[in-house]
């Protein structure tokens, strides 16, 4: 279709504590999780997870902790989910942390959040109980059976056996206080909680899935300390009663894929690119490109009749998938436009969309039959976004108001006033409407080169333009400044797919090819080449500021 559709009907919740119980009376036997323990596949019901959650929450009431601040470290596992559903089902707040940051980073998260009990993955239970926090923190092994949450959950299990349904009853904070403090990139010295509401969290969910369809088997890869899994994975497979079958580590994804057979995955752009480029290494291996394109080409046509042969064509590739695979919901970073045509060319339908942690973290999406992967879709139906002081272009800062906004950062009034105004977030990234409203992001403000002649370049255009060449498997583009402080033209950092090499003089001459149609401004004066694939942080962003200075 060219044109947006009516919304999908969609049941809207005032907590997520009757969003759960809704699965567990109604779809009580449903499979809500699995995963492998021991080289067995477990399965959790959703009735057996609500009984879950109340044993731990019955006893976690008794111990006293009520408005309290809980957080969460380790590996995707049940027993994660365990401890943040059950904290979201009571009037704690929980505080997700990110296994991959520094010691140090990790006790100034606890100390910032003002964290009183945390549970952990065993590799980290020795150094946060010998560390020197700024309060008592209570600290909590997921897989000590003895003395650690399995324990917990059987106390919980007694205590409900006993007829002591407080947990259940327990009054809980107003939808729009704060439920979950997320903690963004940097937080060394420079912490930013982003304080999020049971509001922000459910309209979220429930906007996001009348836009599009997220249900049935689900395999979960991203971390879940990150707002897209935690939000747009976990609670919207609450929501619709999916079933979550959870991945072990980014090792173990293929094995997963074959063992679980899901129907549906929330992945970021470095999982989209890296299917695509092992399925066209593979195609080049067999030496099966040219017949491969043929293909493509006579399944669109037969597709452009009504005809769609895409599955029996390209069997081969939704076998690697466990051969159930429908969709790819991708979202965290750009993706090349010709990634997702790629995907649904060969009928795995892959939309884009666009979010923020600060927006709950959506803002807005592709749909599935109102899809242009140029662009990152419409809006939430809960927010409104609007361009900020659009230029001749009509690009601007984009800019959020709706009730999936945060209510602001932690303990820090002044970095909420810089980015909350009159209700609005802005939100740092530059973008456009098309004349369908829907949104084309052109890069980070952040990022915005302004050259000597008063020219804007994005950066990430042309980076896009570059990344869309084989041989090229990352890229920076940034302008070097000259000794009296002008940024007079723009210099590439590239790294060569150590599989496909490819000499300076032909790379040289393929990026000039690839911006040939772009204004002379935005042509690349100097590449340089990297020997190593860039530093990353934890969610898997280039460190750009490093190599740029």
């Amino acid at each position: 279709m060219n044109k947006n559709y009516s919304l999908y009907k969609v049941k809207h919740f005032e907590t997520i504590r009757e969003m759960l119980r809704n699965q567990a009376e109604n779809n009580r036997d449903t499979v809500a999780y699995k995963y492998e323990d021991a080289k067995t596949v477990k399965e959790v019901t959703y009735g057996e997870f609500y009984g879950e959650v109340s044993a731990l929450g019955t006893v976690l009431t008794e111990m006293g902790y009520q408005h309290k601040h809980i957080a969460c470290i380790g590996n995707n596992s049940y027993r994660w989910i365990l401890v943040y559903m059950t904290v979201l089902l009571s009037n704690n707040v929980f505080i997700p942390i990110d296994k991959d940051l520094p010691k140090e980073d990790i006790e100034n998260v606890i100390n910032h959040s003002e964290t009183d009990i945390v549970f952990c993955d065993a590799k980290y239970e020795e150094e946060l109980r010998n560390a020197d926090f700024e309060k008592d923190v209570a600290v909590v092994n997921l897989y000590d059976e003895e003395n650690g949450l399995a324990s917990l959950v059987k106390k919980g299990q007694k205590i409900l056996e006993s007829g002591d349904n407080s947990f259940s009853k327990v009054e809980l904070n107003d939808p729009c206080d704060t439920k979950m403090i997320l903690y963004t990139s940097g937080t060394t010295g420079n912490p930013k909680g982003v304080m999020l509401s049971e509001k922000n969290m459910l309209a979220c969910v429930c906007s996001g899935l009348e836009i599009a369809d997220v249900s049935g088997v689900a395999l979960s890869v991203l971390p879940y300390h990150h707002s897209y899994e935690l939000v747009g994975g976990l609670l919207m497979a609450v929501h619709e009663g999916s079933t979550v079958c959870i991945n072990k580590s980014l090792k173990s994804v293929t094995k997963s894929l074959l063992l679980f057979k899901p129907t549906y995955m929330m992945i970021v752009p470095a999982f989209a690119e890296l299917f695509y480029e092992r399925i066209w290494a593979n195609i080049r291996k067999k030496g099966k490109e040219k017949g491969f394109k043929m293909l493509l080409a006579l399944s669109k046509v037969l597709l452009a009749a009504g005809i769609d042969k895409r599955k029996q064509f390209f069997g081969e590739i939704h076998s690697v998938f466990g051969g159930n695979i429908k969709k790819f919901i991708c979202g965290g970073a750009p993706l090349r436009p010709e990634i997702a045509y790629f995907f649904n060319d060969i009928g795995i339908s892959l939309q884009t969309g666009y979010g923020i942690t600060e927006c709950s973290p959506l803002v807005s999406g592709n749909r599935e039959r109102f899809d242009n992967p140029v662009t990152v879709g419409v809006a939430l139906p809960c927010n409104e976004v609007r361009i900020d002081s659009p230029d001749k272009d009509g690009i601007g800062e984009i800019k959020v108001k709706g009730d999936s906004v945060m209510l602001g950062y932690y303990k820090e009034p002044e970095k909420t006033a810089e980015v909350l105004k009159d209700g609005w977030f802005y939100t740092g990234d530059y973008g456009k409407f098309t004349d369908k409203k829907q949104l084309i992001i052109t890069g980070r403000k952040k990022n915005l080169i302004v050259l000597t002649n008063g020219k804007n370049v994005f950066p990430e255009e042309l980076e896009e333009y570059i990344s869309a060449i084989p041989e090229v498997k990352e890229v920076i583009v940034y302008s070097k400044k000259d000794a009296d402080g002008y940024q007079r033209g723009l210099t590439a950092r590239i790294y060569v797919n150590p599989d496909m090499p490819i000499s300076f003089d032909e790379l040289k001459a393929k990026v000039a090819a690839s911006l040939s149609k772009l204004p002379k401004y935005k042509q690349i004066q100097e590449i340089i080449l990297e020997k190593e694939p860039f530093e990353k942080t934890t969610t898997n962003k280039i460190r750009r500021q490093k190599y740029i200075e």
